[in-house]
């Protein structure tokens, strides 16, 4: 496979700074605590690092509100460190790939802090800023966190922009200036070597008019309008081309249709993208992840075979259950109930999803099976989304109860995925000899990665075998892709044939025994079987037991 196109065969792994691994005592991660577990992620077999944010922070919403992009946050550690991580995990292979926000910036970086000196600032124009229409805010549009997108700022009787938390001020990307800012900013880290970047929130770039408008009225949707190619064309020729490297968005209004344009064959703008569509299928269609329904596997089968064909042959796929947005896969889709069912179902999870075309990425944690944390109360949880959501729905609107959106927050709530890592069973879990910035979840004796790294059959073993595969066999990541039993609501099945090999996936997503299915009608003349998460796979071949997962190939 020609160089260009590593990250076809990678497997990424996405770090949580803050969550991963504490090496000072101050109860927040850092780099040098990653440092310290690259040997940890060099066993498992993962390619890439994707770190998320580590630039200087005031951290309104965890680094993803940045004001220096071209310094490393205090609390993280310094350039030095920076440096020295970087070596390092190239020196074990490992590649590192950096998120970049570029949709917007903090309220408390030097660029805003001038733009909102007065009118006429040279960097007035960096930001998005109107006047007010009447006596409110330009227009209708909504911030993602709950609210109005527009903030007036006393000092020039504007507003500005944010999409996203208040001091999260969107930047003007019709600026060729801020646009030049930003391209110097990528070739800093690119020219210091990394490998790449994952973009937030990329699709969200090109404002429509309506948006823009101090007009009153509704405002059309900020994502996915199609300017946002140009900017990305624009990037890829300034920038992205000049090196070997991996790039990935995050685009929230992506489909099947569109992802081509950001990431298509030609390689004029991205590698692949993050679609966000299964994602959606436990969410109430008006009050999404604050009123969970249950999984229809009808749907979520459906909904991933259609980006598995649509995609093949003309872009690539990104695979991933988890991520610092998500919740826990394993107490969302799975289940961990007990250890029994929480060790099958993760096993599951994910072997449904490595068979898979695309590059699959791991959450930290992930691939110990780590769950959800029972959250009581409003105060346990730090995410600026969840206390907006609550301020909102419950005290100001009334729409929900207390314990209604606390119900939501334990099942879909962000701060479910940042939990600090459970490395092993000491005090906050290996994670921090001080007190942790966000809870251990409480059942870490339990899971953990020192109890699981020398057990064969331990979750994090069964991730290091899936890996392993996916480098051993091209039809795994070259391979076409056909659902079967496309309206069986309890298993999903697929097959993948690449020139004489076949691969058939068969995944139970019940914790009930299944039957009335014949398998041998399924399977190959000749296949045999390359993983399961079973010992006993049934020899009939007409069941499938609580959570079985198993592969056949035929080479």
């Amino acid at each position: 496979m020609e160089k260009s196109k590593w990250w076809k065969e990678a497997v990424v792994y996405q770090i949580y700074p803050r969550s991963f691994q504490d090496s000072t005592g101050s109860g927040v991660g850092d780099l040098n605590g990653i440092t310290r577990r690259l040997d940890y992620l060099k066993d498992l077999g993962v390619d890439v690092l994707w770190l998320s944010p580590i630039y200087s922070s005031p951290n309104v919403d965890n680094g993803y509100d940045i004001s220096d992009y071209q310094a490393i946050m205090d609390e993280f550690g310094t350039m030095t460190d920076f440096d020295r991580l970087l070596s390092e995990a190239h020196r074990r292979g490992l590649k590192i790939v950096m998120d970049l926000v570029v949709n917007h910036s903090s309220d408390q970086h030097p660029w805003f802090i001038e733009s909102r000196s007065s009118l006429d600032n040279p960097k007035r124009d960096w930001y998005i800023w109107r006047d007010g229409f009447k006596d409110g805010p330009p227009n209708k549009l909504p911030s993602v966190f709950s609210g109005s997108a527009w903030r007036k700022d006393e000092k020039t009787e504007q507003y500005y922009m944010h999409l996203f938390a208040v001091a999260q001020p969107d930047l003007n990307w019709t600026n060729p200036d801020l646009r030049n800012a930003v391209y110097t900013m990528m070739n800093f880290w690119l020219d210091k070597g990394v490998d790449g970047f994952r973009m937030d929130v990329i699709d969200a770039l090109d404002k429509p008019a309506s948006a823009l408008a101090a007009s009153g009225g509704e405002a059309e949707t900020c994502f996915g309008n199609p300017g946002v190619h140009g900017y990305l064309q624009e990037m890829n020729r300034k920038v992205l081309s000049r090196y070997d490297i991996m790039t990935v968005g995050e685009t929230s209004s992506v489909t099947v249709e569109t992802a081509p344009l950001f990431a298509g064959n030609d390689g004029k703008e991205l590698n692949m993208v993050f679609q966000f569509e299964h994602t959606w299928v436990d969410h109430d269609k008006e009050l999404g992840k604050w009123k969970p329904i249950p999984l229809d596997l009808s749907k979520l089968k459906k909904i991933l075979s259609r980006w598995q064909t649509g995609l093949h042959g003309k872009a690539w796929n990104s695979l991933y259950w988890d991520n610092h947005d998500q919740p826990r896969i394993v107490s969302r889709f799975g289940n961990d109930s007990t250890e029994e069912l929480r060790v099958l179902s993760a096993k599951m999870l994910a072997l449904c999803l490595h068979m898979m075309q695309g590059t699959p990425y791991i959450y930290q944690g992930e691939e110990l099976g780590m769950t959800n944390y029972p959250f009581k109360d409003l105060e346990e949880c730090n995410d600026v989304e969840i206390h907006n959501a609550y301020k909102e729905l419950v005290r100001e609107k009334k729409i929900l109860t207390h314990d209604e959106i606390m119900e939501g927050i334990r099942k879909l709530g962000r701060d479910n995925a940042r939990t600090p890592m459970q490395w092993d069973d000491s005090k906050n879990a290996g994670f921090s000899s001080g007190s942790p910035w966000l809870a251990v979840n409480p059942n870490y004796k339990t899971i953990n990665a020192a109890r699981q790294i020398q057990d064969p059959e331990s979750v994090f073993s069964f991730y290091k075998r899936l890996i392993q595969l996916r480098k051993a066999y091209p039809v795994i990541v070259q391979g076409d892709y056909e659902l079967l039993l496309p309206d069986d609501g309890k298993l999903f099945v697929y097959r993948r044939r690449f020139e004489n090999a076949s691969l058939l996936t068969i995944c139970n997503f019940t914790p009930q025994t299944v039957t009335g299915i014949d398998i041998d009608d399924l399977r190959s003349k000749g296949d045999q079987l390359l993983i399961a998460n079973y010992h006993d796979t049934g020899a009939d071949g007409k069941a499938l037991q609580p959570y079985e997962a198993k592969v056949y190939l035929k080479i």
